[in-house]
């Protein structure tokens, strides 16, 4: 069983930064694939970025080059840090976790709980 706990969220205005933390239970956090989604009010949740247990990354083109998805296996944590932040960009983040491949929407074994972004414009 792994828990996942995000953390990090909160309200910027444009332009500004965040760095979202999420930190996972468990001592086989290098065999599991971490992703980042979000869920704006009123919309489908959606993929942000992942890394692999390879260390592969992926990223939504909505947040290339603003997004960095890093990790680190030592503290069981991934991070994404957000520059350049829109209004866009607010919604629910959530940390997934899938063993040895990358979690998408549909297929995931384990949710954090969520943290909420706001940006104000």
């Amino acid at each position: 069983q792994v828990q996942l706990v995000e953390s990090g969220g909160g309200l910027v205005q444009a332009g500004g930064s965040l760095r979202l933390s999420c930190a996972a239970s468990g001592r086989t956090f290098n065999n599991y694939g971490m992703g980042w989604f979000r869920q704006a009010p009123g919309k489908e949740r959606e993929f942000v970025a992942a890394s692999s247990s390879g260390g592969i990354i992926y990223y939504a083109d909505s947040v290339k080059g603003r997004f960095t998805i890093s990790r680190d296996n030592a503290k069981n944590t991934v991070y994404l840090r957000m520059n350049s932040l829109r209004p866009d960009d607010t919604a629910v983040y959530y940390c997934a976790a899938r063993a040895w491949r990358v979690p998408t929407i549909h297929v995931s074994d384990y949710w954090g709980q969520g943290t909420q972004v706001t940006v104000s414009s």
